[in-house]
């Protein structure tokens, strides 16, 4: 109780509420049992610092104004990423044999105990805002930083070398030493990857320096330079870390890590290719936890999903899913697989490469060093007593021939083409041979699918849009005109982008009876598209629009991703 009126003297004193609102926590506090800090954060009564200060107050902590250039670099780095991120902590300073350390949760005394074993030095504990940390472990962690250390190292190292030649070249030492400048730079790009969300990390040399960029939410952007000096040791350590051969620099290889990271596991699928001044190097970073996908969080809107569902209920035909590279069609197809997947279907995979391992499924590689390519995999598909089958991508007339004729013998059949639209699929596959009543016998649909990314929710503004914007979000004619659309200018937490994270749209056109005698009859495109929206089929564009009134997305994403003659 004595606590508690701490508590109420600290509020009153710093005038955080008035008497009658804190009167109010105080007798519901009494009624209900919970703590005065319980009440006031359950009812948003004060701000995150406030809400800290009194936390601070009542344990009798120094609360301060953390920002990253009040923290010693050297004591930020006496415990690991890993134990700061997971604990929303940061050592601010060491003193004697006193770590003084910012926490959001000051009093979490397991914490306390693991530092100040690893450290030797006994922790004391500094309140502060739990974004502050936040952003103070983001400065202080992030691979720019820790680049920074990790060559200034390998030069400092460099030049004992040169003092003492005993000790032998740089290259001869081993890149899998944790303590290696060389290791340290390799896994801080890495982890930065994967703490930034990236789906690719592209290592570039350059003529000054070597050039890493991350691709996050469909965009690639700078993520550090590293001295060229240092490009080859980066490069060969990469390529030991997957298995490939650091002698052969004229020949294209591929490889892949296994690394762990905050508990998840990661595939890493090396790829290098010798360019104009050095080898280039991407990585394709996959969550291997990520090992279930839902169709309800991949198809989000209630139609997409329903209309989905439709499709895979057929006992057989084909589905096809169009789009560029890296828009999700691979996503979509291992959700609709897992809605699939029960014990009494035989499911086989044929793609190129086996991203991910899917329980319950056959997944086939292929590999054309061996002839192993997707029509001759297919084939011995089909004598494996098949009920789904799933081909990675058609290329060719051979693959679409087969793939066509499992779909109208029994099978039900699904692969991707790259078409810009729903409707275009239908040409592409009669383009490739297919005779157009075969590809009407055969089609249950087709998808075209983009990625569009989402506002960052901590920089998202409300703005009321001009009459041409209202005009590009095909905003109805019965809608209210005051509506508002949505913007962000960005903030540390989406790294100025003002986007936070990509959700899926699509363009779901379901072959119905008269689309097939429009097939059949050799209809353009456009008059089967046009034939599809009579019957209820929403256009990519209008999909997204649907996402920019809703506040999900941004006019200027929807136009960056489809082109507005579609809508």
């Amino acid at each position: 109780m004595q606590k508690q009126d701490h508590i109420v003297s600290y509020i009153l004193k710093e005038r955080i509420l008035d008497e009658e609102s804190l009167q109010k926590v105080v007798e519901q506090q009494e009624s209900s049992g919970q703590s005065i800090i319980s009440i006031l954060r359950k009812n948003n009564l004060v701000n995150e610092e406030q809400l800290s200060r009194i936390i601070a107050a009542e344990n009798k902590i120094e609360f301060i104004n953390l920002s990253p250039d009040m923290i010693d670099s050297m004591a930020a780095h006496m415990v690991t990423y890993e134990t700061a991120n997971q604990n929303n902590i940061i050592p601010v300073k060491k003193k004697d044999n006193e770590l003084f350390i910012a926490m959001s949760a000051a009093l979490n005394l397991v914490v306390h105990d693991q530092i100040e074993a690893k450290t030797g030095c006994k922790v004391v504990p500094l309140a502060a805002t739990p974004s502050a940390i936040r952003q103070a472990i983001r400065y202080h962690f992030n691979v720019q930083n820790i680049t920074r250390q990790a060559i200034a190292s390998m030069r400092l190292k460099e030049d004992v070398g040169r003092d003492e030649p005993n000790k032998g070249e740089i290259e001869t030492r081993s890149p899998r030493v944790a303590n290696d400048p060389v290791t340290k730079l390799v896994s801080s790009i890495i982890i930065g990857a994967i703490d930034a969300k990236a789906s690719d990390i592209h290592i570039e040399p350059q003529e000054t320096d070597m050039r890493v960029r991350y691709r996050v939410d469909g965009l690639l952007r700078d993520a550090v330079g590293v001295p060229s000096s240092v490009q080859q040791e980066v490069i060969s350590h990469i390529k030991i870390l997957a298995d490939m051969d650091i002698s052969e620099h004229r020949l294209a290889q591929d490889g892949h890590i296994t690394i762990k990271h905050d508990e998840r596991g990661y595939d890493l699928r090396v790829s290098s290719l010798p360019a104009v001044g050095g080898e280039k190097i991407v990585l394709r970073v996959l969550d291997k936890s990520t090992n279930k996908w839902s169709l309800d969080s991949v198809a989000g809107t209630a139609a997409d999903n329903q209309k989905f569902r439709e499709l895979i209920k057929n006992p057989y035909g084909m589905i096809l899913l169009t789009g560029p590279t890296g828009c999700g069609k691979t996503t979509t197809l291992y959700s609709l697989l897992q809605e699939l997947n029960t014990a009494d279907k035989n499911i086989v995979t044929v793609e190129d490469p086996v991203e991910y391992r899917l329980d319950g499924v056959t997944q086939v590689q292929v590999k054309p060093v061996i002839g192993s390519t997707f029509a001759s995999a297919l084939r011995s598909i089909l004598r494996q007593d098949p009920d789904i089958i799933l081909v990675g991508e058609i290329r060719d007339f051979e693959t679409a021939e087969i793939a066509v004729s499992a779909a109208l013998t029994g099978h039900l059949v699904l692969s991707t083409l790259h078409t810009n639209d729903a409707a275009g699929a239908i040409s592409r596959l009669i383009n490739l041979g297919i005779q157009p009543f075969l590809a009407a016998s055969a089609l249950l649909g087709t998808v075209a699918q983009r990625l569009i990314r989402i506002i960052c929710p901590k920089c998202k503004q409300m703005y009321s849009p001009s009459s041409q914007e209202l005009e590009l979000s095909l905003v109805p004619s019965d809608y209210d005109k005051n509506i508002q659309l949505c913007r962000s200018q960005g903030c540390g937490d989406c790294y100025d982008t003002g986007y936070s994270g990509r959700k899926a749209i699509y363009e779901i056109l379901n072959v119905s009876r008269e689309i097939r005698r429009m097939i059949i009859e050799g209809e353009s495109e456009d008059n089967i598209k046009q034939q599809a929206i009579k019957e209820g089929m929403r256009t990519l564009y209008k999909s997204g629009a649907e996402q920019v009134i809703k506040g999900t997305t941004t006019l200027e994403e929807l136009l960056r991703l489809v082109d507005v003659r579609t809508a």
